[in-house]
């Protein structure tokens, strides 16, 4: 079987999260994250909008990681998403980061804007 190494761009890739915290190329961010093909910070959660709508123009979709498992959306959230022409892909958190690993590896317009995990099984 012939192996191929995955080239990331310019985006840095989703290298791990745990217990409250993601790391994205080589740098931990604690609680919620942004990560795009320009960066990763820290995200606040739902009540830190302006964040994601600056994401306008860069991305096509956003993968919304809702913590431990998939849950849905706040609507006010969802709406003002949609108005800016921001797709949403809600689902946990754990399939976000390989999903949005997979996407930006491929050059897609996508951000992952996920909240954390709080514990593992």
């Amino acid at each position: 079987m012939k192996m191929t190494e995955v080239h990331y761009a310019e985006a840095k890739p989703i290298e791990g999260y745990g217990p409250g915290f993601f790391r994205i190329g080589g740098e931990i961010i604690e609680g919620g994250a942004i990560m795009h093909a320009t960066g990763a910070r820290s995200w606040a959660g739902y009540d830190d909008l302006a964040a994601v709508l600056a994401l306008g123009g860069q991305v096509d979709f956003i993968l919304l990681g809702t913590g431990e498992s998939m849950a849905p959306v706040p609507s006010a959230f969802r709406d003002a998403l949609e108005e800016a022409g921001i797709g949403v892909e809600p689902m946990a958190s754990a399939s976000a980061c390989r999903t949005y690993n997979v996407l930006v590896a491929e050059g897609r317009r996508v951000a992952a804007v996920v909240l954390p995990v709080a514990a593992f099984d």
